[in-house]
């Protein structure tokens, strides 16, 4: 089973931010906002306590004249770091530039400086983030890695077997874990059922009507059987046979999304070649003309389902067409895109296109005016679609203007290989 790398599958699609991303970013952006604010408030309570601290300055006076004498200020004086003395305008002139150049210190001090320093430990605080996200988050990878090996798988019962059994403490990851592997468990248990329901009902079903059919025969083929006990046995016979096809397409349908084991190289021309051929009597006897236009068309897949696919789609286009002078066209081709095509068109009556979907289900048919002969159960196309699905193709239909369909099934081309080569690309 072809397993996605983990580092493709943990690879962000393009425009998009992962949640790991998101996380450290707001991590570290509440860790700025904080660091801002914690800078401010300690900005104001500096500058707060610096206001205060240069009010309660002491300026000292100079003393009065001896001899009780008129006295006459002459202003503040101050002693500067210098040894100066300042009075009067010059000493409020001094205190003041004091107190600019103390509020620039702290200014460059605890913006400039502090807003500095308060990036670098952002930053670093943001590397952290990432990896502690990316440490939170690793579960999480773990249950997507998992999901999508599942998902991935070619057969819807595939990979059911693989586990998380996440590890370590129990907190909402590890339930979401539990959750998912008790989902899987479930699932694969019912799809144990399913194969086991499958193969009990192809020996339950089958081997009755054999029983029925061996009696039926050996009834008409004694001596003394009449004419109406030969008429009855052959009617018996063709209800037994349509109940064959039935069970053997039912079969066939549930089991069709199985894994193919072991894909070949196949051309598609050399199969809608050998189901024309095979799908001859059954055209003439309906008097549609059967024509093809068979390109080479290799792909790779299960022979036996592509041939069945590619026969019901013939047997489908001649069943359902007119009575008499229809024609049916089968074609096989190469596309540019990298594809290969097999498509199969038909006369017949005019199809609506909102019934088109409804054709691709079990049991869906259109009315039985349109069909040629009582054969078949409503279940071709949706084998095709099965079918066509498990090797990773598509498959389409389209009204045709003068009536009938023309449907379209692609699949993935895969080169054959060259005399002497081997099948499966190794070396």
């Amino acid at each position: 089973m072809n397993v996605p790398s983990t580092t493709t599958s943990r690879r962000p699609r393009p425009g998009r931010i992962t949640l790991r991303a998101r996380l450290t970013l707001v991590h570290g952006l509440l860790f700025l906002v904080a660091g801002v604010l914690l800078l401010g408030t300690t900005y104001a309570l500096f500058n707060q306590r610096l206001q205060a601290d240069i009010s309660r300055t002491e300026v000292s006076s100079p003393s009065a004249p001896s001899g009780g004498g008129p006295t006459r200020s002459a202003g503040p004086t101050l002693t500067g770091p210098d040894g100066r003395t300042y009075t009067g305008d010059d000493a409020q002139r001094f205190l003041q530039d004091t107190q600019d150049d103390l509020h620039a210190a702290a200014t460059t001090s605890l913006i400039t400086q502090g807003g500095i320093a308060l990036l670098i430990v952002g930053g670093v605080a943001a590397g952290l983030g990432w990896l502690i996200a990316g440490r939170v988050l690793d579960p999480l990878h773990r249950v997507t890695d998992t999901a999508r090996r599942i998902a991935a798988a070619p057969a819807a019962d595939r990979g059911l077997h693989e586990r998380i059994a996440l590890g370590g403490p129990d907190d909402e990851v590890k339930d979401l874990a539990d959750t998912f592997d008790a989902m899987v468990e479930r699932l694969d248990r019912s799809f144990d059922g399913q194969r086991r329901f499958v193969a009990n009902a192809s020996h339950e079903l089958r081997t009755p009507l054999a029983l029925h059919r061996a009696l039926v025969e050996m009834a008409m083929h004694r001596r003394t059987a009449s004419d109406d006990v030969r008429r009855l046995g052959t009617d018996l016979l063709d209800i037994n046979t349509r109940q064959e096809k039935l069970i053997a397409g039912l079969l066939l349908l549930a089991g069709a999304e199985n894994h193919l084991p072991e894909p070949h190289p196949v051309d598609l021309a050399d199969i809608a070649a050998h189901v024309i051929v095979q799908s001859g009597p059954e055209a003439r006897r309906a008097g549609i003309t059967v024509t093809h236009a068979c390109e080479t068309a290799p792909t790779r897949g299960d022979v036996l389902l592509l041939e069945r696919a590619v026969q019901n789609l013939v047997e489908n286009s001649i069943r359902h067409n007119v009575e008499r002078g229809g024609h049916v066209h089968v074609t096989t081709r190469t596309d540019t895109d990298g594809t290969v095509v097999v498509e199969v068109g038909n006369s017949g009556p005019t199809v609506a296109p909102y019934e088109i979907p409804t054709l691709f289900e079990p049991f869906r048919r259109l009315g039985t005016e349109r069909l040629v002969t009582a054969k078949g159960a409503g279940l071709g196309l949706s084998i095709v679609r099965t079918i066509v699905h498990a090797h990773q193709g598509t498959v389409t239909a389209v009204p045709r203007d003068s009536g009938g369909l023309t449907v379209t099934v692609t699949l993935p081309m895969t080169p054959l290989s060259a005399p002497g080569e081997p099948s499966d690309g190794t070396p």
